[in-house]
């Protein structure tokens, strides 16, 4: 069965599996508010529908997601969006979700669209997928937990180059470095990570859902997210954040050291 909550976000729901796929390929899928609003949506009723017991994220076209559109965080940073265009709604219900998550993911997965993964049970990357975490060099910080998971997993000083550097990680590190649980052939992809998400549909759920639980440190992730998302809001309005906005927008380097 297909639905769509948006024009940029499109459901279908298969055997207890509730698919997410985010499709604005010409614009790499960059999130705006309204694929924030839609994502978040089908995370609750994903968490409130019985009949659904798993979710998978993809993304059409030859990106995963650029993350957060640029043009979004200039309208924060002008004051003409509240937070619920930020991510934050989507961020917090992926963290506390409790039916299992999948991610197919092929191409850039940029911002959000890495640190989500780091939420998600079980993912699978096309060989093409690189994971980025440019916040750095948008004069940002992280969200999503990811500056407790990422050291967690990759350790200190290779977090770090992702954050600070932008560093890209490809798929076949991603996947030594318990990131990721396989390496998928791009044709191959959504069908590997469906059949993934059907086998976790018949499994008990309410094992599933406390395994999950135990697994996690929910408190520790909630204070984590609530510190980087005060020192987000602080960085958005910032000078640093203006000129890595324009510089983007202007296609040029940004000049930091001026400021």
């Amino acid at each position: 069965m297909e639905t769509g909550l948006t024009q940029f976000v499109k459901t279908s729901e298969t055997d207890g599996v509730l698919t997410l796929t985010i499709s604005r390929p010409e614009k790499k899928n960059a999130l705006t508010r309204e694929m924030y609003a839609a994502l978040s949506d089908g995370v609750e009723r994903a968490e409130r529908e019985r009949e659904i017991k798993a979710l998978l994220f993809q993304g059409d076209g030859d990106s995963f997601t650029a993350g957060n559109d640029i043009d979004e965080f200039r309208a924060q940073d002008a004051g003409q969006q509240s937070e619920e265009g930020s991510g934050l709604r989507f961020v917090d219900l992926i963290a506390k979700a409790t039916k299992p998550l999948v991610a197919a993911v092929q191409g850039n997965a940029v911002g959000l669209g890495a640190t989500m993964l780091l939420h998600c049970d079980l993912v699978f990357l096309a060989e093409d997928a690189r994971l980025i975490t440019p916040f750095v060099n948008l004069a940002l910080v992280p969200e999503a937990a990811s500056t407790w998971l990422l050291p967690a997993r990759l350790g200190h000083v290779q977090a770090y180059a992702m954050f600070a550097l932008g560093e890209p990680l490809d798929a076949s590190t991603a996947v030594a470095r318990g990131l990721a649980n396989a390496v998928v052939p791009i044709e191959a992809l959504r069908s590997r990570a469906s059949a993934a998400a059907a086998l976790l549909a018949k499994r008990p759920a309410g094992a599933l859902s406390h395994t999950k639980a135990l697994m996690r440190e929910h408190s520790r992730i909630a204070a984590q997210m609530a510190e980087e998302a005060r020192l987000f809001r602080e960085c958005l309005v910032t000078a640093e954040a203006r000129e890595a906005f324009a510089a983007f927008a202007e296609r040029r380097p940004p000049d930091f050291f001026k400021l």
